[in-house]
């Protein structure tokens, strides 16, 4: 893995880890039901702005990394079809070479 692509998973895993760690933090407090959420609402809230420059490139870089995967996978089904569209063209054409000539001689 590239040293770019580590950090990045380093950085995403950390802001999972500490959105999970609010979230828990928050929802095993003892405080009341609207109170945790309140609470977690702002949470979520001030995470993001302070991390939204962050947020928005590791969101870019997550959809073209899906994007080239997507490309990939396509072009791996596109080659597997042709493959099995060659071997059929092969097999009718060995069947019509090995067959017997089944013109009617009248």
């Amino acid at each position: 893995m590239s040293k770019k692509k580590t950090s990045l998973m380093f950085g995403m895993g950390l802001i999972a880890g500490v959105i999970g760690g609010i979230v828990a933090g928050v929802l095993l407090a003892p405080k009341s039901g609207e109170e945790s959420r309140r609470e977690l609402k702002d949470a979520a809230c001030e995470l993001y702005t302070k991390h939204a420059p962050e947020i928005k490139e590791a969101k870019k870089q997550a959809l073209e990394s899906v994007d080239l995967m997507k490309y990939k996978l396509e072009r791996q089904l596109r080659k597997f079809s042709n493959m099995i569209k060659s071997k059929k063209l092969l097999k009718a054409k060995e069947l019509e070479t090995s067959e017997p000539d089944t013109e009617f001689n009248y």
